[in-house]
């Protein structure tokens, strides 16, 4: 045998043990991996039941009879299968007219705020005048305030400006919020100011640069400023309490308000109410899942300079 067999012979036994304990090294990384995984996703499945849970409990308990929804309010399954719940409300009671008027106003509310919030937006982010730190301050002030606060003034001035128990009422002093203001102007400053130059060299106004060349660059922050809006004016409460009072204005929260107080019959009325907080929750729910790829992301839309 030669010097050359030899050498590799012994080379060949030296890296044979070696490949041995690397091999259960392996499996222990992978089997760890795999225990790790798996309670990450227990965990995550566990949390994701108990945030789910509530909402299956008040679809299942909407399609169950008064006298069973009190007997086993949590049952997931219901006994006795019935739409009662959902007949009395669309043909014995006012919900029809209810979620109407949401639907109404929430849209109308969702395409004004999206209009004035990016509006005074760029005016703060792009516009140089006097008073704007003021203005600024002013406006994060606001979002420091409890809205509570707020409602007896937002009641005398409404009713002051003779829009008390009307549309208008209800619809005008939600069409901006401090909220949006502050994300359209964080996003409208992320977004360098040379895309516009080449606008006003060709005589563009401010307006047109506003409209036509940063708007649709906004598109991550429009559509986080209709969700929030949408669901706030959807949810809104406090604020239809104090600027109408006329039954033909309810809306879906002053209407679902009132059912939880005990209007329509007699009884604990679960299936009536859950039915009802149940269609409610719907709309938010789908608007929420089309767009939330589309939620608010700083990087997207910027250009570097």
């Amino acid at each position: 045998m030669t010097s050359t067999a030899v050498e590799t012979h012994e080379s060949r036994a030296t890296q044979e043990p070696a490949t041995r304990t690397s091999r259960p090294r392996r499996r222990q990384r992978s089997t760890r991996t795999i225990v790790a995984t798996s309670i990450t996703y227990a965990i995550l499945i566990a949390i994701a039941v108990v945030y789910i849970m509530p909402f299956l409990i008040q679809l299942a308990t909407s399609f169950k009879t008064d006298a069973e929804a009190t007997a086993n309010p949590i049952a997931l399954i219901p006994q006795t299968f019935t739409t009662a719940a959902y007949t009395k409300l669309f043909v014995n009671s006012d919900f029809p007219i209810w979620f109407a008027n949401s639907v109404v106003v929430t849209v109308l509310v969702t395409l004004g705020r999206v209009f004035f919030d990016s509006l005074a937006g760029y005016a703060l982010a792009r516009l140089h005048f006097r008073g704007r730190t003021v203005v600024f301050a002013a406006l994060i002030a606001v979002m420091s305030v409890p809205m509570v606060v707020l409602l007896i003034p937002k009641f005398l001035v409404i009713n002051q400006l003779g829009i008390y128990d009307s549309y208008t009422g209800m619809i005008l002093p939600l069409l901006t919020d401090a909220a949006g203001v502050f994300i359209m102007k964080n996003f409208f400053e992320s977004i360098p100011a040379s895309v516009e130059e080449q606008a006003r060299i060709d005589g563009a106004g401010t307006f047109r640069v506003f409209w036509s060349i940063v708007l649709p660059m906004a598109r991550p922050a429009l559509i986080t400023i209709i969700i929030l809006s949408f669901q706030g004016s959807w949810n809104e409460l406090a604020h239809f309490i104090v600027s109408t009072q006329s039954p033909s204005l309810t809306t879906l929260t002053k209407g679902v308000a009132g059912l939880a107080s005990g209007q329509l019959s007699q009884g604990s009325q679960y299936p009536l109410k859950l039915a009802a907080a149940a269609i409610m929750t719907i709309p938010v729910a789908v608007l929420f899942f089309v767009f939330q790829r589309r939620i608010m992301n700083s990087s997207e839309g910027a250009v570097k300079e």
